[in-house]
């Protein structure tokens, strides 16, 4: 059985989404498992060479990892031909000109998201790779949560007959970094670092939506800072510029309605961090990030409004769990797995930079939205599908 070794310069790995989903979850496991078997039986082993601006950091992950290559020197691991790949999950505000030296390096690119801070960098980002021939590809990892692929398979089975709305709840209560340590890193609040949960959140809901329930093509957005000032990782309190919340609905293509509220300054009392409570003439669902609830039209509760008397039904009970009848891998780890066999043996892959652009593209008009108070259209991109 033949191997072949694929060089991956993997930038800003450091963090904690880097180190844990990219690095660990999904790179050391693959190498762990063996590698990537291809459709002709090859074998592909992804080699990571890690990239940071602190040697002592960069170093000590890489020795904790399997004592894998590292540097400091980003441009001397783009000029070393044995590193095919470039991937990066560092500043978001770095990410756009990063990806472009990679590319005019002639490095297959694969990114997290947002792939630029504007749609401009985005698109000019893919139109790139297109005229180099390199691959990519931006990480869009909630399409292969379990939760998600179970409404899919609702989806691709008829189980909701027409899909009429799709309400989406995601976030949790950050905490200001006062009398508790903040779980998440101080640059998310302040919009001069690129900060702010629209920029973040947009992204995922654009192909979270044009995936599995339609093309989104207009959208009214509000955001708000609902708190005003934060604490620092140093204990300093600092302005919080960038917008904590945000209320969004979409209008999808075919009538489908979608209301997502994105917050890191709520209380969770649901079934998880993010659900989708979806809402057909034939059943309703509620995903998770990991579970799928049902409730199939035959079996849907007939509750009558009477406010004087207590509510006797026990709606929770009235829903009824999918069963997991297969085993789901991380999802960071099943897109870079497609993404080694794209680059490897050019098997298909979609979820490149244009759809990167897509959540971009979200992102700005949500902010415009905020900012006119106003319903704005979603345009097609230069080679959407």
């Amino acid at each position: 059985m033949e191997t072949l070794r694929l060089g991956v310069i993997m930038n800003g790995v450091t963090g904690r989404m880097g180190t844990n989903q990219h690095l660990v979850r999904s790179i050391c496991a693959i190498r762990a498992q063996g590698g990537v078997v291809l459709g002709d039986g090859r074998v592909v082993v992804p080699d990571p060479i890690l990239v940071g601006r602190s040697a002592e950091r960069i170093g000590a992950l890489a020795k904790a990892n399997g004592d894998l290559r590292w540097t400091t020197d980003l441009d001397a691991a783009l000029a070393d031909p044995q590193n095919h790949v470039y991937f990066d999950s560092a500043s978001t505000g770095l990410r756009a000109a990063l990806t472009r030296k990679a590319i005019d390096a002639g490095k297959h690119v694969y990114v997290e998201k947002p792939s630029a801070t504007t749609l401009e960098d985005a698109l000019d980002l893919y139109r790139r790779a297109e005229r180099a021939g390199v691959r990519h590809g931006v990480v869009q990892d909630k399409l292969w949560l379990p939760g998600l692929m179970k409404l899919k398979l609702l989806i691709d089975s008829g189980f909701f007959g027409r899909i009429l709305s799709v309400r989406g709840e995601f976030g949790y209560w950050v905490f200001e970094g006062d009398w508790q340590q903040a779980q998440r890193p101080s640059w998310n609040y302040r919009k001069q670092d690129d900060g702010g949960i629209i920029v973040d959140m947009l992204c995922h809901w654009r192909y979270v939506l044009d995936n599995l329930f339609g093309s989104v093509t207009a959208l009214s957005c509000l955001g708000a800072t609902h708190i005003p000032q934060r604490v620092d990782e140093r204990g300093k309190p600092y302005a919080a510029t960038a917008d904590d919340a945000a209320y969004a609905t979409f209008e999808l293509e075919g009538g489908v309605i979608a209301q997502i509220n994105s917050s890191w300054t709520t209380r969770v009392r649901r079934d998880d961090l993010a659900t989708f409570h979806v809402d057909g003439t034939l059943g309703s669902a509620v995903a998770g990030l990991s579970d799928c609830w049902i409730q199939p039209r035959a079996a849907t509760p007939k509750p009558v409004w009477n406010p004087d008397v207590a509510q006797t039904i026990d709606f929770f009970a009235t829903w009824q769990k999918m069963p997991s009848n297969r085993s789901y891998d991380n999802a960071f780890k099943a897109q870079w797995e497609l993404f080694l066999r794209h680059v490897a043996a050019g098997e298909p892959f979609r979820w490149n930079l244009l759809e990167g652009a897509k959540g971009v593209q979200l992102a700005e008009l949500g902010l415009a939205s905020w900012a006119g108070r106003k319903w704005v259209d979603v345009a097609p991109l230069e080679g959407s599908r």
